[in-house]
């Protein structure tokens, strides 16, 4: 069975087999809920807020409240950051972290793979952003006028890696974290 994450609507329901005794909002509390699960839930949140600022400065640059150059500047750092650590974070999910997981709780290789899978398409997603991001910065150099015409794909490209990222990083703490829990690993 294949969960295409454009269609999915949360963790599906045969995969939530730990986080069912495992809920969200236990976690804080739960003794084996340690600094690492955190720092990867931290990093997570960083993602959703890059996402979420990248969106915001496009949506003000495109209403006339930023200019090209700040727009241009803020774009540039923050993309970059963004996609630079989007990709070694799940780099090191896929290379490391699932499989470790995988091996203390063999049951969730589907759940896993599903989120692999997700890294696949985030790759892609991940492009479109960089390459329209990089036309809309070159722009604000050679043809600052051309910069809305831009900026608008880019808006609605950046729209989709917020919905992506949004079920995306929750169906992976769904995931993950009850099995982290349950096995009290990463403490």
């Amino acid at each position: 069975m294949t969960y295409d994450i454009a269609t999915r609507k949360g963790l599906p329901h045969d995969m939530q087999t730990l986080y069912r005794d495992l809920p969200r909002d236990g976690w804080p509390d739960h003794p084996n809920f340690a600094r690492a699960t955190r720092n990867w839930m931290g990093a997570h949140l960083g993602f959703r807020q890059l996402a979420g600022l990248l969106q915001t400065e496009s949506e003000r640059f495109l209403d006339g409240q930023t200019d090209d150059h700040l727009y241009s500047e803020r774009l540039g750092h923050f993309g970059t950051i963004l996609v630079r650590n989007l990709h070694g974070h799940h780099t090191w999910e896929d290379r490391s972290f699932f499989p470790e997981l995988e091996a203390a709780d063999p049951r969730f290789a589907r759940g896993l793979d599903m989120l692999e899978t997700d890294h696949v398409a985030l790759d892609t997603l991940l492009e479109d952003v960089t390459k329209r991001g990089n036309r809309v910065v070159q722009l604000a150099t050679l043809a600052p006028g051309q910069m809305p015409e831009e900026a608008r794909p880019l808006r609605d490209t950046l729209d989709r890696l917020n919905r992506f990222l949004t079920r995306h990083l929750t169906d992976e703490e769904d995931l993950v974290v009850p099995i982290i829990l349950h096995h009290r690993l990463r403490g």
